[in-house]
């Protein structure tokens, strides 16, 4: 019987970064992954539509694509080397009696490079209390805790017409080989919002339809409104407070599903432990990602911030629980960023909601167009919004649209996690001229 610490289900940002992380510590990991390592954020998500969105053409966008996947993904086959990590392929689930069983198992040792894909090998990982046992043919693998990280996946509209073979999610889209001359997007979110920017820009005829009054839901309503506007005057259509109700009525060459997406657990037969889940359909957790003594889910399958860096920390965080280790990561601090051009990113509550909930604050803003390099770039189109509480100055959040965005919002994020006030930030030195300035400009005005 091969022996470990931890048994990890799903090779995304957040079973990779557990695995790394707790074999860095010492621990004995067992990794199980049934596609590609590297998880839906390397293969079909975020690092693919990042590289269309650094792409001047749809077919460079294509050709570079393969490329960096296949980079990416070499550097989590190599943490995944690490002398305390074995990876073993396969699809794994709870049995009914506490067992899980792995389809397609293939093993990768960590003494090797080769992955001999073996489809009749099977195992099960028995659980007595808080143990996991897996067993191959006569290998067994024995652990303690368990982490589930098994992601999202595309969240379909129950709409008419939705079978139509011109109808997509994110990861057909990214395997089309033909630039669509007609394309509609449903959903307005953060997917809809990146590859109507992208296809625009492509040449392809973009259409935005949206259920709520306003796209980007998280971010704040008048940064949101702002951006909509922008990508308007690129040529993308958007029709806000709109139901699909067919398909059939959608005049498109292929038409994109970018209504959410929701936890991947179909198949793991949690009820076999006892999991019960969400009304979103995620599993349930504690502050530490714990389900249960032994067993705790992070990233999207928890569904609190289905997010890559999420999925990361939370990795850390339940790594930590299990090593009996206190750790000062504050998960109600979590920068976004949406990629579309200009980009645009959030950090705390918008404007909308701390007025909600009755929150005192003080709003600063500046704008791109004021600000040196902004101006050498050719890139004058953005507006940030800066929350602070009214009497202490302590900065509360930020919302903003324009180049480079996501940097600057991520400095207020760091500034956040320290407790900084917006007399602290605007008391520190940048470097002139930097598009950084413009969130110090919001402190001035």
């Amino acid at each position: 019987m091969v022996t470990s610490d931890l048994i990890i289900i799903g090779a995304g940002p957040g079973g990779y970064k557990a695995a790394e992380y707790a074999a860095k510590q010492g621990l004995k990991v067992v990794i199980f992954e049934a596609g590609e390592v590297g998880g839906t954020c390397l293969n079909v998500g975020c690092i693919p539509t990042k590289t269309y969105v650094h792409s001047a053409t749809f077919e460079e966008a294509r050709e570079r694509l393969a490329q960096v996947v296949t980079q990416l993904r070499q550097g989590v086959e190599g943490i995944l080397s690490h002398p305390n990590i074995t990876l073993v392929r396969g699809r794994a689930r709870f049995t009914a009696t506490g067992a899980v069983c792995c389809d397609n198992i293939a093993t990768k040792e960590t003494e090797t490079c080769d992955i001999a894909r073996k489809e009749t090998e099977t195992c099960d990982i028995a659980r007595n209390g808080a143990d996991a046992i897996a067993t191959k043919e006569t290998e067994a693998y024995a652990a303690r805790n368990i982490i589930i990280a098994t992601g999202s996946e595309t969240k379909w509209l129950p709409i008419k017409g939705i079978d139509d073979a011109r109808v997509v999610d994110s990861t057909g889209l990214l395997q089309l080989d033909t630039l669509p001359k007609k394309l509609c997007i449903i959903g307005a979110g953060v997917i809809g919002m990146e590859f109507a920017s992208v296809f625009n820009r492509f040449g392809s005829e973009v259409t935005v339809i949206e259920y709520l009054k306003e796209c980007l839901p998280a971010l704040d309503s008048d940064i949101a409104k702002r951006l909509r506007k922008t990508l308007e005057k690129q040529g993308i259509t958007f029709k806000m407070k709109t139901a699909v109700q067919d398909i059939a009525d959608i005049d498109a060459d292929v038409i994109l599903m970018a209504t959410g997406r929701k936890p991947r657990t179909e198949g793991l037969n949690l009820e076999a432990l006892g999991i019960t889940l969400t009304p979103q359909g995620a599993i349930p957790v504690d502050e530490n990602f714990r389900v249960s003594d032994g067993v705790y889910a992070i990233g999207d399958v928890n569904g609190r911030q289905m997010l890559a860096h999420a999925a990361e920390m939370q990795a850390v965080r339940a790594v930590n629980s299990i090593l009996q280790r206190k750790d000062q990561i504050r998960f109600d601090i979590m920068p976004a960023a949406i990629f579309t051009e200009p980009e645009a990113a959030c950090v705390g509550p918008t404007e909308d909601q701390l007025k909600a909930e009755d929150v005192a604050f003080k709003c600063h803003k500046a704008f791109w167009r004021a600000n040196g390099k902004a101006v050498a770039m050719g890139e004058t189109e953005g507006m940030l919004k800066l929350f602070s509480e009214p009497d202490d100055g302590r900065i509360l959040g930020c919302h903003a649209y324009g180049a480079h965005a996501a940097d600057i919002v991520q400095e207020v994020a760091v500034l956040m996690c320290c407790g900084a006030t917006v007399q602290r930030l605007r008391d520190m030195v940048h470097i002139h001229p930097t598009l950084g300035e413009v969130l110090k400009a919001a402190t001035e005005a």
